[in-house]
This record gives C-alpha cells, sequence and structure tokens, in this order.
C-alpha cells in the first residue's frame, strides 16, 4: 500500500470573495515571518485581521515543507481547550497517559510548519505560554497570531493592521484607493449592474473617509447599494457619524466608528431580522435547521427564517461558511457576534435562547449515544451520518458544555457527557471528555442514576488513557449506582470495562465471572451491542490464558452479533482481535483476512491508533507469507501514522516489526540498530520492554544496539524508513511503457495518475465525484493489468512513466 496517512500542507478555508489591496502588507508580513517565529497581527474588530493573515498564511504554504494550519479559538476559554484545538489542526492526537501537550511539543519538533492562531484576545495570556513552550521545544515551527492585543511571547513581532487607505479630499482619481476599491469590489457582488460612475466614486470616497477605512464597515455600507444609492447611504452615515457618540466613550475612535457603523448598518434592519440576527449569536455556526428549531417562535415563524438569513447574508452580516453533508452553514464574523450577543443580553432573551440551544445540542448527542449502542433495524451509513453531524456541529456542543458548566447545570452537563462518550472515543478526544465529565462530577449530582452512568463513561475514558486504577475506582463506584438504579446498559458496559481491569492485574477469575454476568444480562434484556462487547473481551481473555481455539470462537460469535446489527466500527475492533489470535495459531490466511478487512473498515473511519494497528498486522503476516516488499509498505505506513499522530508505543512496535523484516532478508546490523531505537522509545516512554528480546543485542551487535538505543524518534523513524525502502525486493517492472498505458481504461489511468500524487482512496473520490469503492475496484483492476501488488508500485510507474 502507499502512504495513504501522508499529511496534507493546509487547511485554509476557501476565500469567501476577492481579496482587495493590502498588497504590500502581504510582502512585509511574510518578511517578518521569515525573521521571526511569532508575528502577530494586532488592530480593533473588523480592521480585517483574520483575512489578511489567511492571505498570508497561503503565500505562505510553500516556505514550510510540513504546511500552514489554522487554529480558531474564539471560543475556546482555557489552555487545555487552546492544545486540544492546535493537535487536532496539525492531526495529533492523545497519547495513551500522557498530557496532550507534551504529545503535541514532540510531535511538532521534527516538522517545519506554520501555526495561524486566529481571535486570540480573549485567551492572549494561555496562548503566550504555549506558544512561548512550542518555540523553545519545536525549532522549525512559527506562528502568525491575530488578536487585539499583542500576545507578549519572547520574540514576537507586533504588526498593527492599518486601515485601508483612503482618498484625499483633493485627490483626483480615488480608484485607486484601497477603500474605494474594495467598496466597489463589495458593491458590484450585491448588485451585479452597479458602476462606479465619476460622480459616485467622489460620493464613495466620502463614505470611506467617514469609516476611517474599516474593512468591515465599508463592506456592511457596501451591502447597501441594492437598496440606497450611494449619496442615500452618505447621508445616513452623515447623520450617524457627524459626533462619534456610539460605542463606549473610552474607545479608541477607529472602534467607536465601527460601533457606529453596526448600529447603522443593524439600525436599517427590519423588526424581524433584528431578532434574528441577535439569537443566531448563540450559534458559533449553523444551518437553517438549526436555526428554525433555536431562533423560531410565534413572533419569528420558521418558514421565514430562509428568507430573513438571505436578507442577513445580503447585507453582510451574516457569513456563508460552506457546505457539509449537503447542507449550508453560515456564520456570524466575530465582532458581528460580539455586537448580536450585546443585544441579545439586552433583550432578555438570553437564557431561553441558550436553553434551546442546548436542547437542541442534548438531542443531537443523544441520538449519537443511542445509534452507536442501538441493536437491530439501523444500517451502518445511519450510524455515521449522525456521527458526522455531531463533528460538525462539535463547537455548538462545546458551547453548550461550557455554558452549563458556568450555571453550575451538573444534570444537563453530564447528560451531554454521557451522550457524547462515543465521540470521544472514536475521535480520540478522549482527554477533553475526562476533563468535562470530572468537572460536572464535582459539582454533584442529585440522580444517582446518571452520576453512575457517568461515572462508568468516565471508567472507559480512563482505561483508554491508560489511567488503569482510575479506571477501576471510578469504574466500580459506577457500577454500585447503576444496579441500584437498574440501568441495564450502564451496567454490562461497566462490567466490561472492569474485567479489562482486572485481566490487566492477573485478576483472571474475577474477570471471567464479569464478562459471565455481562453475557447473561445482555442476552436477557436484548443488548447485542454490549453482548459482543463483552464476548470479545472474553476472547481477548481467552487469548491471554493461551487457550487460543477458545478464544477464535468468541471473536467469531461476537463478529456475528456485530455484523447482524451492522456495525462496522465494532466489527473492525474485534477483526483485530480475531487477526492477533488467527496469527498466533500460525493461520496466515485466515489472519490477513481479518487485518484487510479491519483496514478497509479502519480507512473509513480514521480512528489512527487502530488504523495503524491494522496496517501493522498486514504488514507482519505479508512478512511471514514471503510479500517483503508489500510488507514494508504497509508497516512504514503504519510507522509513519504512529509518528505523525504522536502514538510513540506505536512508534516502538513499527521500528521493531521493520527490523524483524530486515533481519530476515540478512540485514542484521541495520536491523539491530531498529531494535535498539524501539527499546530507547519504550525506555523513554515509560512502557515496558517488548515481550521477546532481541536476540542481537550482544556481543558483535553491542554497538549497534546501543547506537540504536541514542536515537531520537525523529531519527530512528527517518532510519526505518529509510531501510524499508532500500530493503524492499526487487518490483516487476511493465515491460513495455510506452505501451502499457492502453492496458488501461481512461479512468484507471486517470486514477493511477492521482495515485502518483499521493492521494488516498478518499481523496480520489472526493476530486472524481465516484465512490470510494469504485476507487478500490479500479485500484484491482490497475494492480491485475500491471502484475503489480502494491499503490507504491503504481506511483513508481506512474513517475517512471
Amino acid at each position: 500500500m502507499a502512504t495513504n496517512t501522508a499529511p496534507a500542507l493546509q487547511n485554509l478555508p476557501l476565500e469567501p470573495n476577492s481579496f482587495v489591496g493590502r498588497e504590500r502588507d502581504v510582502s512585509d508580513i511574510l518578511r517578518l515571518i521569515e525573521a521571526h517565529r511569532v508575528v502577530t497581527l494586532c488592530g480593533v474588530g473588523g480592521i480585517g485581521k483574520t483575512r489578511l493573515a489567511l492571505r498570508v498564511a497561503g503565500h505562505a504554504t510553500s516556505h514550510f515543507r510540513d504546511g500552514v494550519w489554522l487554529c480558531e479559538l474564539s471560543d475556546t476559554t482555557s489552555r487545555k481547550e487552546i492544545i486540544t484545538r492546535m493537535a487536532t489542526a496539525v492531526g495529533v492526537g492523545e497519547e495513551d497517559g500522557r498530557d496532550l501537550e507534551h504529545t503535541l511539543a514532540d510531535v511538532l519538533r521534527s516538522r517545519g510548519l506554520l501555526l495561524v492562531l486566529d481571535n486570540c484576545e480573549h485567551v492572549v495570556a494561555d496562548v503566550a505560554a504555549v506558544v512561548e513552550r512550542l518555540v523553545a521545544l519545536c525549532p522549525d515551527v512559527s506562528f502568525l497570531v491575530t488578536s487585539r492585543e499583542p500576545a507578549r511571547a519572547p520574540g514576537e513581532a507586533v504588526w498593527r493592521v492599518p486601515p485601508l487607505a483612503v482618498p484625499r479630499p483633493d485627490q483626483d482619481d480615488p480608484c485607486g484607493a484601497e477603500a474605494v476599491r474594495l467598496f466597489v469590489d463589495r458593491a458590484r457582488a450585491s448588485a451585479h449592474d452597479f458602476t462606479a460612475t465619476p460622480e459616485r466614486l467622489e460620493v464613495i470616497a466620502e463614505i470611506c473617509r467617514r469609516l476611517d477605512g474599516i474593512p468591515l464597515g465599508i463592506e456592511l455600507a457596501a451591502a447597501r447599494v441594492r437598496l440606497l444609492s450611494v449619496t442615500q447611504i452618505a447621508a445616513r452615515l452623515g447623520d450617524r457619524f457627524t459626533v462619534l457618540t456610539s460605542g463606549e466613550r473610552g474607545a479608541p475612535a477607529r472602534q467607536q466608528t465601527l460601533r457606529a457603523v453596526i448600529d447603522w448598518s443593524h439600525g436599517m434592519l427590519d423588526e424581524r431580522e433584528r431578532v434574528l440576527l441577535r439569537r443566531l449569536s448563540v450559534f458559533s455556526n449553523w444551518n437553517l435547521d438549526l436555526a428554525e428549531r433555536v431562533c423560531a417562535d410565534a413572533s419569528l415563524p420558521a418558514e421565514s427564517l430562509l428568507d430573513l438569513v438571505v436578507s442577513l447574508v445580503d447585507r453582510s452580516l451574516v457569513t456563508v461558511a460552506g457546505e457539509e453533508q449537503g447542507r449550508m452553514r453560515y456564520r456570524l464574523l466575530d465582532t458581528i457576534r460580539q455586537y448580536a450577543a450585546a443585544r441579545l443580553d439586552d433583550s432578555g432573551e438570553e437564557e431561553a435562547l441558550r436553553l434551546r440551544h442546548r436542547e437542541q445540542m442534548l438531542a443531537l448527542a443523544e441520538e449519537l449515544s443511542r445509534n452507536t449502542v442501538f441493536g437491530h433495524g439501523m444500517a451502518w451509513p445511519q450510524r455515521v451520518d449522525v456521527w458526522y453531524r455531531v463533528l460538525v456541529d462539535y463547537d455548538n456542543l462545546r458551547s453548550a458544555l461550557s455554558w452549563s458548566a458556568t450555571r453550575e447545570d451538573a444534570a444537563e452537563g453530564l447528560r451531554l457527557c454521557v451522550a457524547l462518550r462515543p465521540f470521544w472515543m472514536v475521535s480520540g478526544q478522549r482527554a477533553e471528555g475526562a476533563y468535562w465529565t470530572d468537572r460536572f462530577l464535582a459539582m454533584g449530582c442529585a440522580d444517582e442514576g446518571l452520576r453512575g452512568q457517568a461515572m462508568v463513561r468516565r471508567a472507559e475514558l480512563a482505561w483508554d488513557q491508560r489511567d488503569h486504577a482510575r479506571a477501576a475506582h471510578v469504574g466500580e463506584e459506577g457500577l454500585r449506582y447503576c444496579r441500584a438504579a437498574g440501568d441495564d446498559d450502564s451496567v454490562a458496559l461497566a462490567l466490561n470495562i472492569l474485567a479489562m481491569t482486572d485481566m490487566r492485574d492477573r485478576e483472571l477469575d474475577r474477570a471471567r465471572e464479569r464478562l459471565a454476568e455481562a453475557v447473561a444480562l445482555t442476552r436477557a434484556v436484548g443488548d447485542p451491542w454490549n453482548e459482543g462487547l463483552a464476548l470479545g473481551t472474553q476472547g481477548a481473555l481467552a487469548a491471554l490464558e493461551g487457550r487460543l481455539d477458545e478464544a477464535g470462537a468468541h471473536y467469531e460469535e461476537a463478529l456475528t452479533i456485530l455484523r447482524r446489527i451492522d456495525h462496522r466500527w465494532g466489527v473492525g475492533r474485534t477483526l483485530i482481535g480475531q487477526g492477533m489470535v488467527a496469527e498466533a495459531r500460525g493461520d496466515l490466511f485466515g489472519a490477513d483476512q481479518c487485518f484487510r478487512e479491519a483496514l478497509d473498515i479502519q480507512r473509513s473511519i480514521g480512528g489512527a491508533p487502530e488504523l495503524a494497528r491494522c496496517l501493522a498486522g498486514v504488514g507482519r503476516i505479508s512478512a511471514l507469507q514471503g510479500a517483503v516488499a508489500q510488507a514494508y509498505d504497509y508497516l512504514s505506513e503504519s510507522l509513519a501514522l504512529c509518528h505523525g499522530t504522536g502514538q510513540r508505543l506505536g512508534v516502538a512496535r513499527g521500528l521493531l516489526a521493520i527490523a524483524t523484516v530486515a533481519r530476515t532478508q540478512g540485514l542484521d546490523a541495520e536491523a539491530t540498530v531498529l531494535a535498539g531505537a524501539a527499546a530507547g522509545v519504550r525506555e523513554r516512554s515509560g512502557h515496558p520492554p517488548a515481550s521477546a528480546p532481541w536476540p542481537l543485542r550482544d556481543g558483535a551487535f553491542a554497538a549497534r544496539w546501543e547506537e540504536g538505543r541514542s536515537l531520537d524518534v525523529d531519527e530512528a523513524v527517518k532510519s526505518a524508513l529509510r531501510l524499508a525502502e532500500t530493503g524492499r525486493a526487487p518490483r516487476r517492472r511493465p515491460q513495455a511503457p510506452d505501451t502499457a498505458p492502453s492496458a488501461l481504461t481512461r479512468r484507471e489511468h486517470e486514477i493511477a495518475l492521482l495515485i502518483g500524487e499521493g492521494m488516498s482512496n478518499r481523496s480520489i473520490a472526493e476530486s472524481l465525484f465516484i465512490s470510494p469503492a469504485t476507487v478500490a475496484r479500479h485500484v484491482a483492476n490497475i494492480h491485475t493489468k500491471l502484475g503489480f501488488n502494491s499503490r507504491t508500485q503504481i506511483a513508481a510507474w506512474i513517475r517512471d512513466h
């Protein structure tokens, strides 16, 4: 397999409209970024900091070998949330038993990238602390920050974002001024027949001067040309701005001007538009369905919201954020959102809107929870659909959690935590889930059944974080509450978690009893999801005790149940266990089938740790079957994925796996260096040594072993990937390169070219507007026609021919 886990080079959004002016600013800031590792763009709201930062970042992509990454921080409230957002932006996952900040620093230490931290003023001290630490530890990472005040990080260069240039009163041709160019551009976008006559240009120049060249103010004014002439706009601005009395009296003049232009634009809305605008401030972003459920009432009927949203978009008060799952999503610029939130507070509606917002977020989260464990009658695409809806609305869910915590609404907060547990588990955000659950549990909750549910889910998070003592303690207490409440689902889940802690502590008889109880309970109440989990854990227990045939039978029974309810995530997890049992029994064909099916499932879901385990499994079996080149391909991809997401134990295992394959080729010295490096990674990360000692670590190989142990993780990974590349067996090349393409269909050749560019099946499918399954079929045909067995061979053939 070619590497499908190579990182993209940026996550910047598409520009919603043309970028006007500031050409010199962009060039100057790019030079600042070359000279300083922390550059902060400062200025009042609406001055254009974010748009300028995104423009600079787009130009800077080629200057950073690992790309540029946007991290939006407008709704963060703590250092932990900042770290989580940054890790998500660059694709770093949580590492079991370790603080995410340390994992992030380790991964970024070898990367050369630019992080764009947007809207930081409300958490500027925490941002400065995180940036200072990463600058010290990661020599090739730079930061571009936007804030209304400097971050004051060491070595920071501050760029005060100026207003757009406005024409002088005596200037003959105002068209060259940036502010006028922006007004004309946005006016034409609003009214396509708008023409900039000399008479209009004189009035536009005056409007831009009155607005102090503030881009947001100019855009709001230009959006009115569909309803008003530029002369009418200027007259209304004149009435408003003759004396700047809007906003706070002590605020800077430009801030007063911005407040005044937003007041003016707000004042031109009709009453229903004003009501909707202030109500929309409860969202981080939204689609029309969500807005109808939260914002509509008797005074603002749901059927009227589409026209009102379109009207607010036309007036540049609402921004189109893009399309997700076939639905357009919208957002408010941070400055507009703050203004609208103040209007909502003044109206006395805030609590009612926040409650409605939380009610919708609870409904979404609890639908996810039900779909995760629901038994019969639900196809896998339905389960995936709600998971993606949670992903899209996760910032809104965070807002609901934060608001509930501020009010100390323990019960509602715990309900959210219980429901979001599947999302936190699959997406790898276990630390965030643990943070919120602990916070609400500490408040106390009169509903002991709900408290028990939350404690059981908290135990599961602790288990996945390798905090086994906490998993056992919290799990036992949660089990007691759930038994008392008659919550069979949670009792079964608790028994499964506690059985796993028993297995780790070698309390195997107790684990066996718990699992037997869990299976009996789930069968009695008709709970196939938890029954499948318990059977899978019974398989793991039997394998631990060396009863491999029994283990295989348990896994097979679990798979039958999970396939019957079409729960592919559960199937994928179970297949990994079954594959390991087959491998231990010497059933290479069966193991290969398990790992490959699990790999297909994990690629579609995107869970990095499980995906890495599947890749490693296929790689090991390929090596045992004599397919050395294919083994190196899969093991290299697994190693790169673990390294890129900060999974040090996975890195150690990957190094050792590649070393093992290299040893079969007689590359003993090189293999011993890698095996020593694997041991060093384990030692430094606090993990126990590998179960089987490396046989070539003494005598003539002692120096090589110590050489490997001294390598840092980045050098070790590079060495392993180099060794895998040189150790691959000779590939079969096409005999007639000039005529080989004719063996492929036009579509197959098109897909081969995209594979040569390093694109995954999912990316190819999105690019060609076909399904991933169709891409997979074409790839299989390419392999057959050209005599290849890996994507790497296809890519090499494309490069050569």
